[in-house]
């Protein structure tokens, strides 16, 4: 559902100035229901095999989990549309919602079925589902045009969309593994009370620049999409690779800040927030936070090259450094510990930011070059 999500978002602003949102969503619509079949064609392997291998206790838990991540997925890409269409108010007002409904029906379904991570899990589906009903109920009021079948062409819109989505799906499972290896060679070589330090520092380091992060990219995106539209004008793209690198630079400003502020009073920061037993563990908050900050810098890059409709260019990025992080937890994580996988996740974070920076300058040549040579095209 990624790149499905990530395309939507991308050319909602381009079908918008072409006023042919009709097709648009016709060819949303159709993508979401080939990703939807994908995921349940997997869900019936994954189930076969459970039961071929004697794991029935796992088939409930199994199709409540795949029922939240089709729901969630449809929700995430109902709030990809909201916010390419600058519905603020609509993406804010669900986005506070959506926790809320998981924490309420999360523990109305642990009073019905018992303390189990099926129910709860149950719970996060039947939520997302009313979410995703919301939001389609209120993006129908506001954008969603009427229906002339005479007037669609979804082919139109389809096969560029799932162009760009592909890509996506592609990496997603290399980035998904790096993001879990962490906690994976900790539990392997540390032991759990390893992973609980490194989770703590995580939450109160990388999470809230991530979150920070996301808020912005959230608020950006639509206005840098829209000011580089289909990518075309150099004078619109100019505009795009401006707005981006400011927002990079102030985001390894901020980095750096925070950085040097973690320094000084990580110490008393972990009094403040986490409880005296992991203390011994605050000399590595601000390198988590410097790992963060630069991961983050990163992510604004990559929406740049998003939003001039390269997102293949960043399949090797994506992908090489995901299966390098994978290695540099493993290999850090037996020799050095908590303090190993940190360094790790530095390393990677840099490497990631930098050559991302690095795609970023080369894509602006490149549309320097095309000005000046157009048969590059």
């Amino acid at each position: 559902m990624g790149g499905v999500i990530a395309s939507a978002g991308r050319f909602y602003s381009i079908a918008a100035e072409k006023s042919d949102l009709p097709s648009y969503f016709a060819a949303t619509k159709s993508l979401v229901a080939d990703a939807t079949l994908a995921l349940a064609g997997m869900a019936l392997l994954l189930m076969f095999g459970m039961y071929w291998y004697g794991c029935t206790h796992w088939l409930t838990f199994t199709i409540a989990a795949l029922v939240f991540a089709a729901s969630s997925g449809n929700s995430a890409l109902l709030n990809s549309i909201q916010n390419a269409a600058r519905l603020r108010a609509l993406v804010a007002s669900h986005s506070c919602l959506d926790p809320w409904l998981k924490l309420v029906f999360a523990i109305g379904f642990m009073l019905w079925l018992g303390n189990t991570s099926t129910a709860v899990v149950s719970g996060y589906a039947v939520s997302s589902i009313l979410l995703s009903g919301s939001q389609w109920y209120f993006l129908g009021r506001a954008i969603l045009p009427s229906r002339n079948p005479a007037l669609l062409a979804t082919n139109v819109w389809r096969q560029p969309m799932r162009i760009y989505a592909w890509p996506f799906s592609v990496w997603g499972v290399f980035t998904w593994l790096q993001q879990a290896s962490d906690r994976w060679a900790l539990q392997h070589f540390v032991g759990e009370s390893g992973v609980g330090m490194y989770t703590v520092v995580f939450q109160l380091g990388f999470v809230p620049i991530g979150l920070i992060t996301t808020m912005a990219i959230t608020l950006i995106g639509p206005i840098l999409y829209q000011r580089v539209g289909g990518t075309q004008d150099t004078i619109r793209n100019n505009s795009g690779h401006r707005l981006a690198w400011v927002m990079t630079g102030l985001s390894l400003a901020a980095t750096g800040l925070a950085f040097f502020v973690a320094l000084l009073l990580h110490k008393w920061l972990f009094k403040l927030f986490v409880a005296e037993n992991y203390s011994t563990a605050s000399y590595l908050l601000p390198w988590v936070i410097l790992a963060g900050g630069l991961f983050s810098a990163g992510q604004i890059l990559a929406l740049k090259l998003m939003s001039e409709m390269r997102p293949e260019s960043m399949t090797v990025v994506k992908v090489t450094t995901a299966i390098g992080g994978v290695g540099l937890n493993i290999w850090c994580a037996s020799y050095f510990g908590i303090a190993g996988v940190v360094a790790s996740l530095v390393i990677f974070s840099f490497v990631y930011c930098i050559w991302m920076a690095w795609l970023a300058r080369h894509s602006a040549v490149l549309d320097v070059l095309r000005v000046q040579s157009p048969h590059l095209d």
